[in-house]
């Protein structure tokens, strides 16, 4: 069977980020045809257009991850009904510059988790909105608003409920079939 590339970003800079630790968890409940990699944007600087002349390299190392990788998966924080700040600005480098956006035709889904009961509904449903804009197919259902719970994973950093672990599971189960079917309609390199 075919394994996809999936360049996954944690919203979050934080190094002890809960939006990380439930990316490591539930990688771990992947279908063994997903391959997952980070791709990091803590190096970007604020965007302007200013750089569209003459791209730093950190900007082009970004759009390229994305661009070599066969889908993106987002696992991120609400900060204050939207998305991280941090997150928004590298989501501006990788579309840039006009007419070079890397998130065009690359699969994605998004996820996250936070201690409020409603998860990250709000800051996903923006999100969304970016990545519609940007021409990057989405994985729309099953949708994942993850409540952070003490005890939610184990010591050895895996999904600790079994329910949520089922859950999550199915969740990437969907995304590997998601991803399949959109590159066969928008095969990579094509």
């Amino acid at each position: 069977m075919k394994t996809y590339k999936v360049g996954y970003l944690i919203g979050s800079l934080a190094t002890e980020s809960i939006n990380r630790k439930l990316a490591d968890a539930m990688f771990k409940l992947a279908p063994e045809q997903l391959s997952f990699h980070e791709i990091s944007f803590k190096d970007l600087p604020l965007y302007s257009y200013d750089y569209d002349a003459d791209y730093p390299e950190a900007g082009r190392r970004f759009k390229k991850a994305i661009e070599d990788s066969d889908a993106v998966l987002i696992v991120t924080p609400e900060y204050n009904r939207s998305i991280p700040g941090a997150l928004k600005n590298a989501i501006d480098w990788a579309s840039r510059p006009w007419g070079t956006n890397s998130f065009a035709n690359i699969p994605s889904g998004v996820i996250g988790t936070s201690p409020g009961a409603i998860g990250t509904a709000v800051g996903q449903q923006h999100l969304r909105s970016i990545l519609g804009f940007l021409n990057s197919p989405q994985m729309n259902s099953p949708e994942a608003y993850i409540q952070f719970r003490d005890g939610m994973l184990n010591e050895a950093g895996e999904i600790a409920d079994e329910s949520t672990a089922k859950f999550l599971g199915n969740y990437l189960d969907e995304f590997h079939q998601f991803v399949a079917r959109v590159l066969t309609v928008l095969p990579r390199g094509a």
